[in-house]
C-alpha cells in the first residue's frame, strides 16, 4: 500500500467514524504492484549514466596528484565506511532491479574510482557493481590500478584518465594507450 493510499483509507475511515461519510467499500485496498526499477541494467558492465554518471573529487586535480592519488594509502583516508555505503548498496540493488538481492554479490563501487579522483561520498558516483560476469567489479579493479599507474608516472593526464573511465572503463586502457 502506498503512503498516499494509506492516507486516503485512513481519512475515509475517520470521516465514516465521525458520521461524515460512508465507510470504505472494501476493508482493504487492492495491493499495489512492486515498483519498477528506476535504473537500467542494459548498460552493464557500466552503470546507468542517468543514475550513476560519476562525480569528481574537487580536491584531486592534475596539480595535486602528488599529494593525493599518487600517495600510497591516500584513498583509505577518504574512503567512506560501510555504515555509509551499505544502505546505498541496498537501495541501489533495488533501484537497478537486480533479481539477486544478496549484498555480498555486489561491490558498492565508485564509478569514477577514488584512485583517479572520484568523489568518495556522492551517491551519483556510487553503484552496486556485480561481482559476476566477464567484466565485473574484480576486472574493473585491475583497470583502475593500471590507469592510476599511468597517471602517476606521467604517461596520461588525470583528465584523460577520468574521461576514459567514465566513458567506458572496459576500453580505458586501449583508449589511453597503456
Amino acid at each position: 500500500m502506498t503512503a498516499r493510499t494509506a492516507l486516503t483509507v485512513a481519512f475515509t475511515a475517520a470521516l465514516a467514524a465521525a458520521g461524515l461519510g460512508a465507510a470504505p467499500a472494501t476493508a482493504a485496498p487492492a495491493p499495489t504492484p512492486a515498483l519498477a526499477a528506476t535504473c537500467s541494467q542494459s548498460y552493464l558492465p557500466l552503470p546507468d549514466p542517468t543514475c550513476t554518471p560519476g562525480v569528481t573529487n574537487p580536491d584531486v586535480t592534475q596539480a595535486t596528484i602528488d599529494q593525493t592519488i599518487c600517495v600510497s594509502g591516500w584513498t583509505s583516508t577518504i574512503r567512506p565506511p560501510t555504515s555509509y555505503t551499505n544502505p546505498l548498496k541496498e537501495q541501489g540493488i533495488k533501484d537497478y532491479g537486480y533479481t539477486d538481492t544478496s549484498m555480498s554479490d555486489y561491490e558498492e563501487d565508485h564509478f569514477l574510482p577514488l584512485e583517479l579522483g572520484g568523489a568518495p561520498k556522492d551517491p551519483k558516483n556510487l553503484w552496486p557493481e556485480p561481482h559476476n560476469g566477464d567484466q565485473n567489479s574484480y576486472s574493473k579493479d585491475s583497470v583502475e590500478n593500471a590507469v592510476k599507474k599511468a597517471v602517476c608516472s606521467g604517461k596520461v593526464t588525470l583528465d584523460a584518465a577520468q574521461q576514459a573511465m567514465l566513458t567506458d572503463w572496459t576500453t580505458a586502457e586501449s583508449k589511453l594507450g597503456i
